[in-house]
């Protein structure tokens, strides 16, 4: 009985304090900018997600690899898709968000090399590939249809025949 008379009172304690915890809205700090992919290649499309305090209204985001653009309300935050120019050199650059309400937001676009193959993945030989060997190839094939032809017309004669 003395056991359960302090728990009752920390547990009374306790839930009278919950109702006044201040909750602070998570949309108040939710002011930010982001591209999706955050890495892209020079000439690639990204896209642009960002969100200010209520999202009704368009705001704009100003990066060096595509300039200006406007971001709008879409599905709950501000959207818009645009083209890392294609002079673009390989490095991290910033995005600055501005709100109509005067809220700014930063973040980074990665921008890396376009590299272009040279060749082909070393997969293997590519037998069948032309050059020198699709002559014997294309040969072999023949004479094995041949081939087959002749044997069909044997058997079928041996069976008229039998």
């Amino acid at each position: 009985m003395r056991r359960f008379v302090p728990a009752a009172m920390a547990a009374l304690a306790l839930g009278l304090s919950v109702p006044f915890l201040v909750a602070t809205p998570a949309s108040a700090t939710a002011v930010f900018v982001e591209t999706n992919p955050s890495t892209a290649r020079a000439g690639d499309e990204v896209g642009v997600r960002a969100s200010c305090t209520d999202n009704l209204a368009a705001a704009t985001v100003t990066a060096a690899p595509f300039g200006e653009v406007t971001v709008s309300p879409r599905y709950g935050f501000l959207t818009t898709t645009t083209k890392v120019a294609a002079g673009t050199k390989p490095g991290d650059y910033p995005l600055n968000l501005r709100c109509p309400d005067g809220k700014t937001a930063t973040g980074t676009l990665h921008v890396v090399a376009k590299i272009v193959p040279s060749r082909g993945p070393a997969t293997g030989g590519g037998g069948t590939a032309p050059g020198r060997n699709a002559p014997a190839l294309i040969g072999g094939g023949l004479a094995a249809i041949v081939a087959g032809l002749v044997l069909a017309v044997v058997n079928v004669r041996r069976r008229r025949l039998g």
